[in-house]
Order: structure tokens, then sequence, then C-alpha cells
């Protein structure tokens, strides 16, 4: 999308309605600024429009990039138009779960559109006395395990790169890629 010339773009602001009397008949006066007005024209509808070029759900296509850049959200071009807005929408409360099991179970389902569970915490311990034995090792490492969406094929490797990217640094997540929702277990 081009926010440049854009033919028959009329001014909200015409310069040779603002010009002293003098110059108001003057016809070099007044096709001069009309050719300044052609130029300004989609600088003031852009000025005129901020807000909208701000706001990922109705910003222009080519502006989510950018928008996404500014809240830390991954833009990924292959994803959907729609896809990408909700993402931007979405980072800033993303980034507040961050390093938990409902953060990546979100970033998993915009991500991917698949259905997520987290098992295990991965958590830390500690103690108010000084001197304290140390906490036993967890069971295991935090379990994610993903299924797809009605008929939606799950990427195991986009499925890792974002459990990755989303655990804490020092929990390493086993990752289960599931055909169908699990059965229950007995919760």
């Amino acid at each position: 999308m081009s926010r440049a010339a854009v033919p028959g773009l009329p001014s909200r602001y015409p310069i040779g309605g603002q010009l002293p009397a003098l110059y108001a008949d003057d016809d070099f006066a007044q096709r001069f600024t009309a050719g300044l007005d052609t130029v300004l024209a989609p600088v003031f509808t852009t000025l005129d429009n901020l807000p909208a070029y701000l706001d990922p759900r109705v910003a222009p296509t080519d502006f989510l990039t950018w928008l996404a850049s500014w809240v830390g959200s991954d833009d990924d071009p292959r994803w959907p138009v729609e896809l990408r807005r909700e993402a931007v929408v979405r980072a800033v409360e993303l980034h507040r779960w961050r390093g938990t099991g409902r953060g990546l179970v979100e970033a998993l389902r915009l991500a991917l559109g698949v259905h997520a569970e987290v098992s295990g915490d991965g958590g830390a311990a500690w103690s108010n006395t000084a001197g304290a034995d140390l906490p036993p090792e967890p069971p295991s490492d935090p379990l994610v395990r993903v299924w797809p969406d009605r008929g939606t094929r799950v990427d195991p490797d986009r499925v890792h790169e974002i459990v990755r990217a989303m655990c804490p640094v020092h929990t390493v997540c086993r990752v289960e890629v599931l055909p169908g929702p699990p059965a229950d277990e007995g919760r």
C-alpha cells in the first residue's frame, strides 16, 4: 500500500485559499499552490488518520511489521493478516505471561492455531532458613502436549521453536505432538 501520490486526492487545507487577497486572483500563485496541495494532501491525510495507523486492528498491512517491532511481537509474513494483527494486539499480554504455562499455551494457540496443555512446572523452591537442605529434584521436566484443532496440521519444528522461546532458560521442556486431544488420565 502506498501513501504517496494519490490521484485526485483533495487537500483539506488548500494553500491557495489561505493566501492574502493580493494572490487570490493571481493565476500563477493559485496553480503553484495547487501543485503543493497535491504533494501535501497525502501527508495531511496520514496525519489526520494517525490514530488508525497506530491501531493494529485497522492499520495498513505494511505498518504491522513496524508496530510489531514496537511491542516486541513476532511478525511472520506467512501468517494471515488477521493473525498478524491479533499477535500485535496481544503482544503485551503475552509478554506478561511469558515463562508460564498459560503464556506458552496462549503463544502456541496464537501462532499455530493448536491446543496445548502444560503439566509440571519446572518451578523453583527456596527456604527462609539459612543453610537448609536443598529441595528434592522435581519428578520430571515440564511436559508440553500439543494437538491440532480440527484437521489442521501441526508443524513439530515450529512447536519446538515456540516452546524454546517461551520457556524459562533454566527449564528443559519435553514436547509431545499428539494426533488428537489427550485422553483423560484420571484428573
